[in-house]
């Protein structure tokens, strides 16, 4: 089955799919390139571009500071250029600079103090991860957050809940020492966790007890069709009439809720690729451009809200793999300048050249190999 027979044809695809994509990614990586704006505007840098999109453009115009804004061909990402720069990913320009004048050296990056250079670098992961906070917190204040007492209801027979010796009406406290406040906030830790033992803390007629439970790993199937492979305890909770509330918060409750939340996205995240690394963990849940494009889609089913909160995870997600010590991301950047702080120079041209060779060439077959996970998925649906 091809793509686009699978999504539904021609036109469903473009609205159902591209522009909620475009949408999330547009904004995520807007503030992310935004953050090396701003910063790098404050420290004294000129900014020859910024871009949305690799490739030509497609439209552009000149600010009253001679940075060009424009929207270019290829919506799978953006850039900063700054005076100085070889290409999109900020490798310096050698002939360019042996040839600046001193005026120009004054607003040129790679003429900037490392101190500098790291800000500047560092400003559009922490950007991301701003971005996700003020999204969560918005969501928090306005649309609220819909909470279920974490009250046991049933138990499935045989189920890593009735080994672990739960009782109907058992109320969950906490799971490894975090707080559990909604049946929903169980879901979340127990699903990340298949195949690991959790300590769960309940409350049974008043009695504190401490449980010792392993989900077990099973593939669900979501209402569009996706399949997943979960942690499960075979709990279910009643959610009739009255069983469910929404809780709105204040801005300073909803900021700190948000901050709890992009720390779990964090923390997963880490779960997940050591589960990976340990074989514990597939690797053909990671996805790619069309697994986020499909995803984007069937979000936009749910609105606008839910748009956002995609928005959200994606841009934590997109602010913490440009943390990575590879060459060519932020991260990699990061390295180099902590290399040479440490050395009280540089690294040759020669190594810089090598480490970023290295870096696209993780980075492109990170991209094939996520590219064809989303292949496989797609044609398994």
């Amino acid at each position: 089955m091809s793509m686009l027979s699978s999504m539904g044809g021609g036109a469903e695809w473009l609205l159902g799919y591209l522009i909620p994509f475009l949408f999330v990614l547009t904004i995520v990586v807007f503030f992310h390139e935004l953050g090396h704006f701003w910063v790098a505007r404050r420290c004294g840098v000129r900014v020859v571009a910024f871009s949305i999109g690799f490739g030509p453009e497609i439209v552009g115009f000149n600010d009253r500071h001679g940075t060009r804004w424009k929207l270019s061909a290829i919506p799978l990402g953006g850039y900063v250029k700054f005076l100085g720069d070889d290409n999109a990913a900020s490798a310096p320009d050698r002939d360019g600079l042996s040839q600046m004048s001193e005026a120009e050296k004054k607003v040129s990056f790679f003429h900037k103090s490392v101190g500098a250079r790291a800000a500047i670098v560092a400003a559009g992961p922490i950007a991301n991860f701003i971005l996700a906070i003020v999204i969560f917190s918005a969501l928090f204040m306005t649309v609220g957050r819909q909470v279920t007492t974490p009250r046991v209801d049933s138990i499935q027979a045989g189920s890593a809940a009735e080994k672990a010796g739960f009782q109907p009406h058992d109320l969950i406290l906490s799971i490894d020492g975090t707080p559990i406040e909604s049946f929903g906030d169980m879901q979340r830790i127990v699903s990340a966790s298949a195949d690991v033992p959790l300590s769960v803390e309940i409350d049974r007629g008043g009695e504190r007890r401490t449980l010792s439970a392993t989900p077990d790993r099973r593939e669900i199937t979501d209402t569009f069709g996706n399949v997943h492979r979960i942690g499960v305890l075979g709990i279910s909770r009643s959610t009739g009439a009255g069983e469910v509330t929404t809780q709105r918060f204040g801005p300073v409750e909803a900021v700190g809720l948000a901050g709890k939340e992009v720390w779990f996205i964090v923390d997963r995240t880490f779960s997940y690729l050591g589960g990976v690394i340990t074989g514990r963990e597939s690797a053909d849940q990671l996805g790619g451009p069309i697994r986020i494009a499909q995803v984007s889609g069937q979000v936009a089913t749910f609105g606008i809200g839910a748009l956002l909160q995609l928005a959200a995870v994606l841009s934590v997600s997109i602010g913490l793999l440009n943390l990575f010590p590879v060459p060519l991301l932020d991260g990699g950047h990061l390295m180099f300048y902590a290399i040479e702080a440490l050395r009280g120079r540089p690294l040759s041209d020669r190594a810089q050249e090598v480490g970023f060779r290295i870096g696209l060439a993780l980075v492109l077959m990170l991209m094939l190999f996520a590219t064809w996970n989303d292949i496989l998925n797609i044609s398994k649906s």
